[in-house]
């Protein structure tokens, strides 16, 4: 599976809708950088994210496994020690609850070229917090990072089987490269997942 890479922390890249009065307003919905304090729960996120994008690809006692304080711990890590500057974690909130994440890092796929082209390695919504805006304000802050880092391309690998998440991507201006892979999970070939990778152009947004 995927494993988390070490990520460096951005400057906020805040898109908020005020509402409330008072001395201290919180915002509706915002994204900025992710803090070490929320390593648990990007961990949970990411768990219960993975469990509904790869039902049915995975054996459900492997998904039922799955054990966000591992992640949690490896996301504390990368956040407390950074590796390249260019490594980014963003954070999603509905006023202070966290409903999503997104990390960004130069990639490393073999036809790329890291001082161009960035890679979104990970960006997952609770699944209760769907359909409410939170992925595409996340996406747009990705993509506005990614220009102010001076990346002239940003990429994407998807299931192949994965319509909904497709069309995520494509209906905010993103599309197919070509490229494909496939993912030999355990390394004996018994469970392999195709992907196809979608990309876009930040200068563009």
């Amino acid at each position: 599976m995927v494993h988390v890479s070490d990520f460096g922390v951005p400057e906020p890249a805040n898109l908020s809708e005020l509402s409330g009065s008072g001395e201290a307003p919180v915002a509706e919905t915002s994204v900025r950088l992710a803090l070490p304090a929320e390593a648990n729960e990007i961990g949970e996120i990411q768990v219960a994210a993975w469990r509904n994008a790869y039902a049915g690809l995975l054996p459900a006692d492997v998904l039922a496994d799955l054990n966000p304080a591992q992640f949690a711990a490896q996301w504390r890590a990368a956040l407390l020690a950074p590796g390249e500057a260019r490594n980014r974690v963003m954070v999603a909130l509905a006023e202070r609850t966290l409903v999503g994440f997104a990390a960004i890092t130069p990639s490393d796929d073999p036809d790329a070229d890291p001082r161009r082209d960035a890679l979104i390695a990970e960006l997952a919504i609770k699944p209760e917090a769907t359909r409410a805006g939170h992925g595409s304000r996340l996406l747009n802050a990705v993509v506005d990072t990614a220009r102010a880092d001076g990346f002239g391309r940003v990429t994407v690998w998807v299931n192949s089987t994965d319509d909904v998440l497709r069309a995520f991507y494509t209906e905010a201006g993103w599309a197919p490269d070509g490229a494909h892979r496939e993912l030999d999970l355990y390394g004996d070939e018994s469970v392999r997942i195709k992907q196809i990778r979608l990309h876009t152009d930040p200068g563009a947004s």
